[in-house]
């Protein structure tokens, strides 16, 4: 698993993305929460798994807030 923190979400689109801890920034969709919520707040630290998304590119998926 990777690290890093929201760097912004939307609400009412349900998209957001993560800014790695290497800086780069990976789109992520609502459901890719791991605990079945629709939101997260920006600046939350989080664990992710890289995953290729519909389009072929690279997404953060199974995103959870770290302790």
């Amino acid at each position: 698993m990777r690290t890093g923190v929201v760097a912004e979400f939307d609400d009412e689109k349900g998209f957001g993305s993560v800014e790695a801890e290497d800086g780069e920034r990976l789109f992520f969709h609502c459901t890719a929460i791991a605990d079945g919520t629709r939101t997260i707040a920006p600046d939350t630290p989080v664990r992710f798994r890289l995953v290729i998304g519909p389009l072929g590119a690279l997404e953060a998926s199974a995103i959870k807030p770290t302790d």
